[in-house]
């Protein structure tokens, strides 16, 4: 059922219900992302109770994609086999009414990466998550809330900005989600998992405000969680993946820090 205005306050009780939901469902996320990401992805996508897939085979991806419950496209690797595929498995989730996002990475080092992402977003993804730089690229503007929030607006789409603080909006309602710790930039593929978290998010929940935040503040406490143990980025990443394993609605609420 659809939820309509929730408060910043209600987002971490609605994170720990989707959370319970994709253990319940394990929904099926299609992911079209980059080869360093993909081992990442699968297992944080794994570890919160998903079903990752990530064929780009032009052959079969629509397949894939019209048996999955939600897709992801991620252009860090930005090859012509993905754009092909990319462009196929686009159209079947339209066609079959399956939520998709999109996250353009590093479109800020490439003009027509850049012009890609652009075409994507005009076919109506639910949600793109990107860091400053990229914001800052597809929009022409600089990367503050209010032009995250004009851009979500303009767009129909949630916008899911990452940085120290990740800033969520739909261009009428936003959130600020503060938590994770700062050893998560050493990972590779960090962005790309939360950006796989909201597809998962995406699967179960209609309001892609409320899953492009949950997604975020699953990755950010289970970072938080992480930290305690690690040693450095290497067993960080591990114990991410651990984290989510082992996360809870007590623990959510305790940990989450949104405004």
């Amino acid at each position: 059922m659809q939820r309509s205005d929730p408060s910043s306050g209600e987002l971490p009780r609605l994170a720990a219900g989707l959370l319970v939901q994709l253990r319940e469902r394990s929904p099926r996320v299609h992911c079209i992302t980059n080869v360093v990401a993909q081992n990442f992805t699968a297992n944080v996508l794994l570890s919160a109770g998903c079903v990752p897939s990530m064929t780009i085979s032009p052959e079969e991806v629509a397949q894939f994609v019209t048996r999955a419950d939600a897709l992801l496209i991620n252009l860090g690797t930005f090859d012509r086999e993905r754009r092909e595929a990319i462009e196929i498995a686009v159209a079947a989730a339209a066609d079959n009414r399956i939520s998709w996002m999109v996250d353009p990475v590093l479109i800020d080092r490439s003009a027509s990466r850049a012009d890609f992402a652009r075409q994507l977003i005009a076919r109506g993804p639910k949600a793109v998550r990107l860091n400053g730089a990229e914001f800052m690229t597809l929009s022409g503007r600089g990367a503050e809330a209010e032009a995250v929030a004009d851009y979500a607006r303009g767009h129909g789409c949630v916008v899911a900005r990452s940085g120290a603080a990740d800033f969520v909006s739909d261009g009428g309602r936003h959130a600020t989600i503060a938590n994770g710790h700062p050893l998560m930039a050493k990972v590779t593929a960090m962005g790309c998992a939360g950006s796989a978290l909201i597809a998962a998010c995406l699967a179960v929940e209609p309001n892609a405000y409320i899953a492009a935040a949950a997604g975020l503040l699953l990755l950010g406490i289970a970072g938080e969680l992480a930290a305690q143990n690690a040693k450095g980025p290497g067993s960080l990443a591990v114990g991410i993946v651990d984290a989510l394993h082992a996360l809870d609605g007590t623990t959510i609420m305790k940990q989450a820090r949104i405004s």
